[in-house]
């Protein structure tokens, strides 16, 4: 036993600095000049940095964002991706990739290299290929597919799968219903079970690889009128108990880590 303490006394300061030198390239792309001041103003509530270093997001990583919507995340990722990986954004062919394509034409230096993919694709539309990603990350979008039912939520995390290179990563960030609630709430609040998130994942074929409360906010009940849009920055209500809402913040949310087994 004492044979093993000089060891592990030299192995300490490599572990220790290991995280920090791994979360650089991220702390970088999180203060990459080109993002826009309303989107760092949310930092505070999404907190990019942690999320993408709790999912293992590399510089290298051929990553692949689903719906991405108004790209919060593109302006992370893009110059994350830019010099040495590679990076996908994912989603209907037309509407939900136009912001995309709009910071494209903005700023073709930053965002030129990303790649757009339809997600669900029609024939002859560009698609992520099979078994190419090293990461698949997506930001509160299962309540949406969950909107369009279960078959349509277990099609999309059907497709996340088959993206993912054997051994790979599936990072979800979502809205978080509380599991003692209705399921029924699924259906129109626009949060989620962390069991029924993880029921599709694993039903898909995923192995649940870790939790994070990163994104947790025990403010939120999640039972607000208008459901998590209530919240900020949508404030459905509008001037409705704005300053009431705005001192809760933006909704609690869960993070999860899921691995395509090899």
């Amino acid at each position: 036993m004492h044979r093993l303490a000089p060891v592990l006394l030299l192995a300490l300061p490599a572990m220790a600095t290991a995280a920090p030198r791994a979360r650089a390239p991220i702390a970088a792309a999180v203060a990459a000049p080109t993002r826009t001041a309303a989107n760092i103003a949310r930092d505070r509530y999404r907190h990019p940095a942690e999320t993408l270093a709790f999912f293992g997001v590399k510089p290298t990583d051929t990553v692949v964002e689903v719906w991405p919507g108004a790209g919060w995340y593109t302006e992370i990722l893009a110059p994350l991706t830019a010099a040495r990986g590679r990076y996908y954004v994912a989603g209907p062919w037309e509407k939900g990739l136009n912001a995309v394509r709009a910071l494209q034409g903005k700023d073709a230096a930053t965002y030129g290299k990303v790649q757009l993919a339809a997600l669900p694709a029609q024939a002859g539309q560009p698609t992520v290929p099979d078994g190419s990603a090293d990461v698949v990350l997506t930001f509160r979008n299962v309540h949406n597919w969950r909107f369009g039912g279960e078959d349509q939520a277990r099609q999309m995390f059907a497709a996340m799968y088959r993206m993912l290179k054997p051994g790979g990563t599936l990072g979800v960030v979502e809205h978080r219903l509380p599991e003692a609630r209705d399921s029924a709430a699924e259906e129109k609040s626009g949060y989620m079970k962390p069991s029924s998130v993880i029921g599709f994942a694993t039903a898909a074929g995923f192995r649940l690889a870790g939790r994070s409360e990163v994104n947790a906010n025990p403010r939120d009940t999640a039972d607000w009128p208008g459901g998590v849009w209530t919240l900020p920055p949508s404030y459905a209500l509008k001037d409705v108990d704005r300053a009431k809402y705005a001192a809760i913040g933006e909704s609690d949310r869960m993070t999860l880590k899921f691995v395509k087994p090899k």
